[in-house]
């Protein structure tokens, strides 16, 4: 399952972003193992696991690593996608998918 969801999170075009719940729906899972699969992603991977964030606009805190949030917020403003107050806005940014 985990390849699945690696194969759609491929898919977002730069400069836009996904929910965990997005991905979920088009892989037939649930958001947290959308999560789990992001979270085993070998170091280097070309999948752009930075573009899935949560259903409120936000990077997750991840409790392993203590600066995932921080590197992720920076790969996607590098992107051209704007925070406000620590938000995405998703009506602006969110991935419209075709499955």
């Amino acid at each position: 399952m985990n390849r699945k969801i690696y194969r759609i999170v491929k898919k977002i075009p730069e400069g836009t972003v996904a929910t965990y719940g997005q991905i979920g729906t088009i892989a037939g899972v649930g958001p947290r193992q959308v999560g789990q699969a992001l979270k085993v992603l070998s170091p280097g991977s070309n999948c752009p696991w930075h573009r899935v964030i949560n259903a409120q606009g936000r990077v997750s805190l991840r409790t392993t690593s203590g600066k995932a949030h921080l590197i992720q917020e920076e790969l996607l403003e590098a992107e051209g996608i704007v925070f406000s107050n620590g938000k995405v806005d998703l009506e602006v940014y969110r991935w419209s998918h075709d499955h």
